[in-house]
């Protein structure tokens, strides 16, 4: 497949890697190199670690730090790596960022202050640990407005955290309503705004795309099929895009409403990418059936990852 840029601005493809665990619940770092080589293999033009979808809140900072140099040594500027660092504390924030660009990643990726729904930081607050993070740093910033995080991001807000603070330049949005506040966003905040991101599962991706968007971060299982809907997309072949996005949509519904996380690495261990798609306890399991239909969807549509490794 064709590639992206290596440079900014960053476009295209990049899913979130998950964590890879054997079947004891331990880092299996092997499996982990595996699981990124098939993901760049099947197209991504770059791969985000320790987000949510990798389950970076069941592990401990040292596994975190484990993961993130085995990736991004591994990977060796393939392609471009995005490192979740969201914490509560600025502080905290702020030294893993600079720990994960002095590792070699591409760009960090952060939510607002975040510990759970309850614990809020006034606006004030929100652009302090901004600009404590901006000042640390000296590659992009993505903001990944989140309904997990609990603190409501208005769209002049963002655009004014983009036009006081070189490095917030991207902005992975997951709120209802995305293509809306996408459009809303790059209306506000110009040229600041490098990278509007589509990151609601590639659910509302064709939508997200008409408002603006130029990148998407998806769940790690089918980068292959989520280029066929941006590709065509990208190069004015909208019908083209229109219909893969149709042909894609069940699968992508069937992961974001079904499966959740567990889903990339339901497809990985289907084809011999990993030897396990544990998850880690209190998370579940998926249910036989739900794994049998997930598998299904993704057959009809030969997805490279039920063959990758066979």
């Amino acid at each position: 497949m064709p590639s992206a840029p290596t440079s900014r601005p960053y476009r295209g493809v990049f899913p979130v890697a998950p964590t890879i665990f054997d079947d004891g619940g331990e880092l299996d770092l092997d499996g982990q190199r595996r699981c990124i080589d098939f993901m760049i293999d099947a197209g991504s033009h770059g791969i985000c670690i320790l987000a949510n979808f990798s389950e970076q809140f069941v592990l401990t900072d040292a596994e975190r730090e484990s993961v993130m140099h085995a990736v991004l040594e591994h990977v060796a500027g393939r392609v471009p790596v995005i490192v979740t660092t969201s914490h509560f504390s600025s502080a905290i924030c702020a030294a893993r960022s600079r720990q994960a660009e002095e590792a070699g990643a591409a760009m960090v990726m952060v939510m607002p202050p975040y510990h759970g729904a309850t614990f809020r930081v006034a606006e004030k607050g929100v652009v302090e640990f901004f600009r404590i993070l901006n000042g640390a740093i000296g590659i992009p910033i993505m903001i990944q407005d989140a309904p997990v995080a609990g603190t409501p991001l208005s769209v002049d807000l963002l655009a004014r955290l983009a036009g006081e603070f070189e490095n917030i330049r991207y902005f992975k949005i997951e709120v209802p309503m995305a293509a809306a506040k996408l459009r809303g966003l790059i209306e506000a905040g110009g040229k600041a705004i490098e990278g509007p991101w589509d990151g609601e599962e590639a659910i509302t991706l064709m939508a997200d795309l008409d408002a603006g968007a130029t990148g998407a971060m998806t769940g790690g299982g089918y980068p292959d099929g989520i280029r066929k809907i941006i590709d065509p997309y990208f190069a004015g072949r909208r019908d083209e895009a229109k219909a893969a996005y149709a042909r894609w949509l069940p699968l992508i519904n069937y992961e974001n409403r079904q499966c959740g996380l567990a889903a990339a690495k339901v497809l990985m261990r289907e084809g011999g990418v990993i030897a396990s798609d544990a998850v880690r306890h209190p998370l579940p399991a998926l249910h036989p059936a739900t794994r049998a239909g997930l598998i299904e969807l993704a057959r009809d549509l030969d997805a490279l990852a039920l063959r990758w490794g066979r």
